[in-house]
């Protein structure tokens, strides 16, 4: 059954159409790259001030700030990439490496919603300069390890026959 979904999904005209045009696909999977970038680069700094990098920074402010562009990112690579999947559904859905990758992104994702803590933990700290908790600094380090995880094996769909 699922294999017959993967299959009306990727012989979907839209999805032919991109399938067949050189500029749209390499747009689409553009677009999808920006997202990763976009997702990365403002998941990064978070993650690193959580480890204890950049103390004086209140972690409220970055967040404020990086949450949007990581969200947006997400958002973008999330479309994107299933566009991308959709053109070879049947292929992907069944390589190991896109398998990995799914489930990675599903631990990431889960971590960063799990992260709302840090909120919680920002707004009880009153001294400036204070180390995050323990609980926290794993979890930025975890986050950074299932992101670069994520985008190794994106890059590795690629070159799986």
């Amino acid at each position: 059954m699922l294999i017959d979904v993967l299959t009306a999904l990727q012989d979907w005209a839209p999805v032919a159409a991109l399938r067949h045009s050189r500029w749209t696909y390499a747009s689409v999977n553009a677009a999808h790259i920006i997202g990763i970038a976009l997702l990365f680069g403002a998941i990064v700094p978070l993650d690193l001030r959580l480890i204890g990098w950049r103390r004086t920074v209140p972690i409220g402010t970055m967040v404020r700030v990086l949450l949007p562009v990581a969200i947006a990112g997400l958002l973008l690579a999330v479309v994107a990439g299933f566009a991308l999947f959709s053109v070879r559904a049947v292929k992907y859905a069944g390589t190991g490496v896109f398998q990995v990758k799914m489930a990675l992104l599903a631990c990431a994702v889960t971590n960063a919603l799990l992260l709302k803590y840090a909120a919680q933990w920002e707004a009880q700290q009153t001294k400036v300069g204070v180390a995050p908790p323990p609980r926290l600094q794993l979890a930025g380090a975890l986050s950074i390890l299932l992101w670069l995880s994520v985008i190794v094996c994106g890059r590795m769909i690629a070159f799986v026959d």
